[in-house]
């Protein structure tokens, strides 16, 4: 229970920017919301009012999980239930279970998922078919059964979180396909589902520190050094990570009035770092990358590229 007590305690003094009632009388199920984002994102809504119920695989984090949240939010309702996303049955009965428990469901937010880094090369096809089916077809399974259950009645919103693929995404090539077809997804059932008063948006977070992210890719295998996630904040234009909290509030705006003539998009939140090619990761010198054409002398690009990071740096110290 050490990570979720250090997760609650942390967010023990923080509030949220919106009105506590923003979902008064709501109801939402929050997938992979016993740590990190998933964990922050149930807290927000639990704040405003809504009940909640988290999923994982893993029942005694779970437990956890809503054994901190119960104690924080006393007067809500707070369930878990243990669901793998990658089994059809599991999430229907997981479906079924929340409308039993709340009556209705309001919202989704997808935040199951899962991934390993390595380099392309190293992964197997057994690898790349299990984080696929997680984050893509587990995800498509969830918004499946969200929707032919409670959402095809009575309406509601969706919001799926991926991750920052857009300019490649290095030593991930299996999440980075997968999450890019969410995004596609995404768009495509925020077409077929809008008749049916159904909302559908996609969150893609950057480097975003949580205790589980910081231990998961520590000890999976990293390539950024011991701490991978605040490794990046010299590529991102902010210079910083963010917060799970900075994550939780904008996935609360994508499900509030507020966001009622939004549908079918995939918000950023990574401190501009896809505006960088990529920030986690470092190309090395190349010397045998074919060529054609004319090109400048190297050395003559090479001075180039030097001139203009001296006028860069110039410029920062302005």
């Amino acid at each position: 229970m050490a990570q979720q007590a250090v997760e609650g305690a942390a967010r023990a003094q923080w509030a949220s920017v919106f009105r506590e009632d923003l979902f008064e009388g709501q109801a939402g199920l929050v997938t992979g919301g016993g740590t990190g984002i998933g964990f922050a994102i149930a807290f927000e809504l639990l704040t405003l009012g809504a009940d909640v119920l988290i999923t994982s695989r893993n029942e005694d984090r779970l437990a956890e999980a809503a054994a901190t949240l119960r104690k924080a939010f006393p007067e809500r309702k707070v369930e878990y239930f243990v669901c793998n996303i990658r089994d059809d049955k599991e999430v229907a009965a997981m479906i079924t279970n929340v409308l039993e428990r709340f009556g209705r469901l309001n919202f989704v937010v997808n935040c199951a998922g899962g991934q390993y880094p390595a380099p392309a090369s190293a992964i197997t096809n057994n690898g790349f078919r299990t984080v696929v089916d997680l984050n893509l077809n587990g995800t498509f399974a969830v918004c499946r059964e969200a929707f032919d259950q409670y959402m095809f009645d009575h309406g509601g919103n969706i919001v799926n979180i991926i991750a920052t693929y857009h300019n490649g995404f290095p030593m991930m090539a299996h999440t980075g396909a997968a999450r890019a077809a969410v995004a596609n997804l995404t768009e495509t059932l925020a077409l077929e589902w809008a008749a049916y008063g159904v909302r559908v948006n996609s969150v893609a977070p950057g480097n975003i520190y949580s205790e589980s992210s910081k231990l998961h890719y520590r000890t999976k295998g990293n390539f950024l050094g011991d701490d991978p996630i605040a490794a990046a904040a010299p590529f991102i234009p902010c210079k910083r990570i963010g917060s799970t909290q900075e994550v939780s509030g904008l996935v609360c705006f994508l499900l509030s009035p507020a966001a009622s003539y939004v549908t079918g998009v995939t918000a950023r939140i990574d401190g501009g770092a896809t505006l960088m090619s990529n920030a986690s990761y470092v190309l090395c010198d190349v010397d045998n990358y074919p060529k054609y054409g004319e090109l400048p002398p190297e050395e003559d690009t090479r001075a180039v590229f030097e001139a203009a990071a001296q006028a860069k740096l110039l410029e920062s110290k302005l």
